[in-house]
């Protein structure tokens, strides 16, 4: 972390309190003060009484437990995009888990020979805590107005957080943990220390293949023509430099003169939603032959986040693309487009939302899909993609 105290013998940060203090007080102080309405879903009332409960504990905290403390009072707002952002140096575990149902599955991890055992398995307890009761821990670090799928998703991502697991008291060292499988013969243990970042691609998979959505990680924008179906397929991963990878793919539109469009927004954290209106909804809006019914195709899922959200809402609104897959995560009627601050003593980022937005006129305020399917287990396990291969079923079934 950028704390730059004293360190005590377990390792642990302890600056004086006061120090401790000040920080509170300025992100009490702060998040009220900048938010666009801090109390849209927590009563001030509240708010002010977790800051005095945190207060009063933290002489007799560590630095994970105050960081846990603080971005539990920042969450409470309620918004996916306030919170305080967990430091890079955080000790991390080399394993990466996905949510089925009501099963954690180990789906990716460092390789080792303990692996191969437990790889694809479903997780029951971290350090000997049931996994019931940790995901109740790890969803007090997630948006509490948001939808439970997006806070189902962000708690499964702090499972392998040495600070998070530490801070909640799930672990009692921030370095080690124990995770348990449910194994075919019977409950088995792994014992893992925190390591360093190494090439996800020297990673054990649970997927028998990766599926073509999952493929090319990092790459903003990449398309691939599907000649049989007369289709191209485009994943949309980031905004980053989409005015030249959107030329380049409306440069292979009109190349291919493809009848089917599928746009795939399913791994897409956001951006600048004004870009992806400009560069690719309004382009695509004009094409005659791609923008009609059952022949503009945009996929959605719960990953898809902040400016993805705004453009899915976009794309069903402005054009006749039809939404494919499952609901999208963030609520579309939200504070949304956040800045950052910083704590003076230990430097922890904070982000907060200074502007709502709009996107749909539901008075469920959810984004769901036209056609709405589930990825099970089996689906990820043996790499299949229910939500392209339906796509491309009803290419299929229309005449040439």
């Amino acid at each position: 972390m950028n704390v730059i105290y004293a360190q005590a013998p377990n390792g642990q940060l302890t600056p004086p309190t006061l120090k401790w203090h000040e920080d509170l007080m300025f992100l009490a102080k702060q998040l009220v003060k900048r938010h666009a309405n801090a109390f849209h879903f927590i009563s001030p009332e509240t708010f002010q009484a977790e800051i005095d409960r945190l207060d009063a504990q933290l002489p007799t905290m560590n630095s994970d437990q105050i960081f846990v403390g603080m971005d539990q009072i920042a969450n409470s707002i309620g918004d996916g995009h306030t919170y305080i952002r967990i430091p890079d140096d955080a000790p991390a575990f080399p394993v990466e888990f996905e949510r089925f149902g009501d099963d954690y599955r180990l789906t990716e991890a460092a390789p080792a020979a303990s692996m191969s055992d437990v790889i694809g398995h479903k997780l029951i307890a971290v350090d000997g805590v049931p996994i019931d009761r940790v995901r109740t821990l790890l969803l007090t670090l997630t948006p509490a107005d948001e939808t439970q799928a997006l806070r189902d998703l962000r708690a499964c991502l702090l499972l392998n957080n040495g600070l998070v697991l530490y801070g909640l008291g799930i672990t009692s060292n921030r370095d080690h943990v124990s995770y348990t499988f449910e194994t075919k013969a019977g409950q088995l243990t792994l014992n893992l220390p925190a390591s360093s970042p190494m090439p996800r691609s020297a990673w054990l998979r649970a997927a028998t293949t990766v599926p073509l959505y999952r493929q090319h990680p990092g790459e903003p924008l990449w398309c691939l023509p599907f000649e049989k179906e007369r289709a191209v397929y485009c994943s949309f991963q980031s905004y980053k430099n989409l005015r030249e990878s959107s030329k380049a793919m409306l440069d292979l539109l009109h190349e291919k003169q493809p009848q089917y469009l599928i746009l795939d927004l399913r791994l897409n954290k956001g951006g600048d939603f004004g870009l992806g209106l400009k560069y690719l909804i309004k382009p695509i809006r004009k094409m005659r032959g791609i923008n009609r019914s059952d022949h503009l195709f945009v996929l959605i899922g719960p990953r898809t986040f902040s400016a993805a959200m705004s453009n899915a809402a976009q794309f069903h609104d402005r054009t006749k693309a039809l939404l494919v897959g499952q609901p999208i995560g963030e609520k579309p009627n939200s504070y949304q487009e956040a800045r950052e601050m910083v704590l003076p003593n230990s430097h922890w980022t904070v982000r907060c939302s200074i502007k709502f937005y709009k996107f749909t006129k539901s008075s469920e305020n959810l984004i769901r899909p036209d056609k709405e399917i589930p990825e099970t287990w089996d689906d990820y396990n043996s790499g299949r993609d229910p939500v392209l291969d339906w796509v491309l079923q009803q290419s299929a079934r229309e005449p040439k």
